[in-house]
């Protein structure tokens, strides 16, 4: 049977603050997600604070915090974030259980805070460089790769609190330092680097703090009421004004992390979403085309071509932003020309439908848009389409020419561990194999070179959006609950054996 192409990369992904945990140990600080506790699907997460007159309060997540107030961390509540999957004290295990399963390539984020507690130290944290030497030496031992996201949608809470984050040039320079610090300390362990998790989130109102930019609107900061998230004042010259900062900062640590070391890649990352016009009506055709260029495009553009896309004007301004001079300055021009990723990642977990028709969309919507007819969707209205994932690795290539890697993509379901011990997740295997089989069509047939490809994640872990443990992602079982209860012991899923056998024929055998 067919396999991939010789050198591809198999691997798992994860991010620090639903992994990592240790989160007031080795002389890290606080990042953005650690004011953050659990929720559901039915209870948004929420942030804690301590208000002007010094009681507790709270507020969801991305919500306007109330006049006066500060986040703080209180000691009866339970923060995911702290714990998470406590991959701080097993990661010899868990990276044993990668090698196990033959992966050659293992993405997680560096911790921002960890190395620099509050962003603006002189000097790193030792502790906190060296326990990221660690994880790479026991990578290594294995023949793993590791690929390392600078910034995934985190930030140290110390800028958010004196800069606001990206929305004030000196960041520029502090992610810069954060950066070449971790070039230099670990350029002879890490070949693959990433800047930013899913750079264009930034692109949707309410994204702030969040999404790694780090920025609060002033206004929500003073105002007292307190508004869903699709209600908050959006401030998008701020939040655009932020993008492009970090757009500077991206291209300034590539130009930088070549000089440290020549052969190392550096992308970007992007959170793809696919979509289709749900009618042959040339309007949801036209929308479609808008819709791409727009949510994915934008960012790719700047980061791979170097220079703003030419809808970029007319874009900003259908966003509200009234002052486009930020992209016309010429030093930072420069800066995007010479500091060009040379690799575009993304993630995939879905396609949607867009249309102009308001009797279609009544017909069901799904996350992120309207409902396809043709496609199954996950308990979360996450819709279920391998061939997309082809489509879309034929439309990437065809515009940035760049190697491509997957570097997110999976199924998120509420496994079940038997009275034996075993966790039957026939249902990922059928998922991951049908998306394997799209991924080694465009590989093979089309001749899209790809570079390899991550599973979210390689063991469960806290989930972004609801701080559950309950939808899980993983090859291997973690015994802990959505409150952080359990022994914390991890055990192999019914696909742990599937992915070994696949990364140990490069692909070649993907039946179940």
């Amino acid at each position: 049977m067919a396999e991939f192409t010789k050198g591809f990369l198999w691997g798992g992904a994860t991010a620090d603050f639903q992994y990592e945990g240790g989160f007031d140990e080795g002389g890290k600080g606080l990042s953005t997600h650690d004011f953050e506790t659990d929720g559901s699907l039915e209870k948004p997460r929420m942030i804690t604070l301590e208000l002007a007159d010094g009681t507790r309060g709270e507020v969801p997540t991305r919500e306007s915090f109330p006049d006066g107030a500060e986040a703080k961390i209180y000691d009866d509540q339970y923060y995911p974030s702290h714990k998470a999957v406590d991959f701080y004290h097993h990661y010899k295990e868990d990276i044993a259980l990668m090698g196990e399963m033959g992966f050659n390539v293992f993405r997680f984020s560096i911790c921002w805070s960890r190395i620099f507690p509050t962003g603006d130290e002189l000097e790193p944290n030792e502790e906190g460089l060296k326990f990221y030497d660690d994880v790479f030496d026991e990578c290594l031992k294995y023949g793993i790769e590791p690929l390392v996201t600078l910034s995934h949608y985190e930030i140290p809470w110390g800028i958010v609190t004196k800069y606001h984050g990206f929305a004030d040039r000196r960041v520029i320079d502090l992610f810069v330092k954060y950066a070449t610090t971790c070039f230099e300390r670990y350029k002879d362990k890490v070949k693959y680097w990433l800047t930013f998790n899913e750079i264009n989130c930034a692109l949707m109102p309410g994204g702030g703090v969040y999404n790694g930019a780090g920025y609060v609107c002033q206004e929500d900061l003073d105002n007292t009421a307190q508004r869903p998230v699709d209600k908050l004042i959006d401030n998008p010259q701020k939040r655009f004004e932020a993008l492009h900062n970090e757009f500077v900062a991206s291209a300034k640590t590539v130009i930088e992390g070549h000089k440290i070391n020549p052969d190392f890649m550096i992308g970007l990352m992007i959170a793809h979403m696919s979509s289709y016009g749900l009618t042959p009506d040339p309007k949801d055709q036209f929308l479609n085309l808008q819709t791409d260029d727009r949510m994915n495009n934008f960012c790719g553009d700047v980061m791979v071509r170097g220079e703003y896309p030419f809808f970029a004007e007319s874009f900003l301004k259908e966003q509200g932003v009234t002052d486009t001079s930020f992209m016309n300055n010429e030093e930072d021009k420069k800066i995007l020309k010479e500091g060009v990723v040379d690799m575009y990642t993304f993630s995939y977990y879905m396609t949607n439908c867009v249309t102009t028709h308001e009797d279609e969309k009544a017909k069901g919507n799904v996350f992120l848009g309207c409902k396809n007819p043709y496609l199954e969707a996950t308990p979360w209205g996450w819709q279920i389409d391998p061939l997309g994932l082809r489509y879309t690795l034929n439309e990437l290539y065809d515009r940035y020419q760049k190697p491509l890697f997957v570097v997110e993509n999976g199924l998120g379901e509420i496994d079940v561990k038997e009275a034996d011990g075993t966790v039957n997740d026939d249902y990922r295997i059928k998922y991951l194999a049908q998306h394997f089989e799209e991924m080694k069509k465009a590989v093979n047939i089309d001749k899209v070179p790809v570079l390899g490809y991550t599973m979210w994640g390689n063991t469960d872990l806290v989930s972004l959006s609801t701080g559950e443990m309950k939808k899980r992602y993983g090859f291997v079982y973690v015994d802990l609950d959505d409150k952080g209860n359990g022994t914390g012991e991890r055990s192999k899923k019914k696909s742990f054996e599937w992915m070994k056998k696949v990364c140990h024929t490069n692909g070649g055998d993907l039946s179940y």
